[in-house]
Formats: C-alpha cells, structure tokens, sequence
C-alpha cells in the first residue's frame, strides 16, 4: 500500500480541502495568518488543508468568519464539507421577499426619471425602470445580452453610445477586482475580470496617471450626451444570500443639460 505524504496537497476529490486552500489563496492568506485569525493551530489548519482532518459544523463557520467570505462562499464550504448550508437564497420572486421586492419597487420608482438599476452579485441585471431600461436598449439589442459588464466589453454598441468608455471600464474594473478579492474565487466574477482586461486593451482610460476625482459615465443618445454619476446601494441587514448579493445602481445628472433632458424626457 502506497501512503500519501501529508505535506502533500490534499487530492482533488477531497472538496472542502481544495476549497479552503482556494479562498484562502483568494484572500492571499498564509496558513498561519488564517489560524491565528481563527483561533485555531496552524498544525490544525494545516491537517484539514490536507484532508488529514474533517471539520466540524462549527470549524467551518469559524474558519468562513475567518476568510470574511460573503454568505454565498460559506454555504459553499459548508456543502463541501458535508454539511447544509446555513443561509438561505430566496428567489427574489419568492413571497418571503416579497417585502422585500416592495421596497426596491419603491426606491426604484422613487428615484425616477432618473435611471435605477438592480444587478445581482454577477452583474446580471434583474430589472430596470424606464429611463434606464430605454438606456440599455441597445446595449441589449446585439444579443439580447442581460450581463452589465458584458454589454460593456463584448457590444459594438457600447463603442459608440459610451463617450468615455476607456474610462468607465478603468473604474469598473477596480470594483469587479475588489469583488472578486470579497467574494474569494468566484470564478463567474474572475472571467468578467479577464474581460475588462482585454477591453482595457482596446479602450485605454485616458489620463496617465491623472485621474478626476469623479467619473462620470458620459452616453450618446438622440437627445445628444446624457452625463451620469452612480452610487450603488448593497443590503446588508439580511442574511439571505440573494438579497446580499444584489446592487441597486442609481444614477443621478452630473450637469444640468442632463438634468433637463430626462425630464423632458419623462414629461
């Protein structure tokens, strides 16, 4: 019988080992940052990065607290270690949402004419009112595509209709980054961070080193170019996994001549 030296890597059919390692590689963790974090022993830790050991219920809850993995991460190590998953992902067209659903209604309908945009954790986009979804329209109109970050990099429309598009894809690239640090290993989140980077190929952010302190997202449309600043709105007062992962992205006028448009436009 061949034994396997523990200091070897655990084997790729060991699911929770390979996992912990990748987020912890994720959160660029070594061992021992981790076990101390944890208040756990590195020999510990290192037993169950080798499947020498199985956790618990609670050591993997511990070691998730530890990694500051988002509630979609650590219900999936808990499901590679056996165990069920802790926190729930409602549809959000569930009736356990539902009051939920009513306050983004309201948020959404409220901030008109201005445009609102709910995307999930992957920048799929779940809804739209009016003024943004005629925004959109033909960024969706190619391919009927529903990804923000793919209308961006992968549309012909977006060539023409985003004025300043090497900059909006600069700033938006920095955030996927980030996300997918919070998120660890997402790989969803790493190829629309590989797609931004070859768009930043194609479309430089202009500017060197000199960066204004606001970016705005500036769009060619007939009624000549609307310019837009965003702030994104996250939810944190839920432990369900579906409401997390939800941005709302609300635009408001950056000048006044876009201010007058879309209330023209409204009216």
């Amino acid at each position: 019988m061949t034994l396997r030296d523990p200091l070897l890597p655990a084997a790729e059919g060991d699911a929770f080992a390979v996992l912990l390692r990748r987020y912890r590689a994720a959160r660029r963790m070594s061992q021992l940052d981790l076990a101390l974090g944890c208040d756990v022993s590195a020999r510990h830790l290192s037993f169950l990065e080798t499947a020498r050991a199985k956790p618990s219920r609670e050591m993997v809850l511990q070691l998730a607290d530890g990694l500051m993995l988002p509630l979609a991460s650590q219900n999936a190590l808990l499901q590679a270690a056996g165990f069920a998953p802790v926190f729930p992902a409602s549809p959000l067209e569930s009736d356990a949402l539902g009051p939920f659903r009513a306050v983004l209604q309201e948020m959404m309908d409220r901030h008109a004419p201005w445009p609102a945009i709910l995307c999930d954790r992957h920048w799929e986009l779940r809804a739209a009112n009016p003024t943004a979804a005629a925004l959109l329209a033909p960024l969706q109109a190619e391919a009927g595509e529903t990804n923000l970050v793919r209308m961006l990099t992968e549309t012909e429309a977006a060539r023409s209709m985003i004025a300043n598009l090497g900059e909006v894809i600069y700033e938006m690239r920095g955030r996927i980054a980030l996300e997918a640090l919070e998120a660890g290993a997402d790989p969803v989140l790493r190829d629309l961070l590989a797609a931004l980077d070859a768009a930043s190929l194609a479309h430089p952010s202009p500017g060197g080193l000199q960066r204004r302190p606001l970016v705005p997202l500036i769009v060619n449309t007939p009624a000549g170019p609307l310019s837009f600043l965003s702030t994104i709105a996250h939810f944190g007062t839920s432990e369900d996994v579906t409401v997390r992962d939800l941005r709302l992205e609300l635009l408001f006028p950056a000048d006044e001549a876009t201010r007058t448009a879309l209330k023209a436009m409204a009216s």
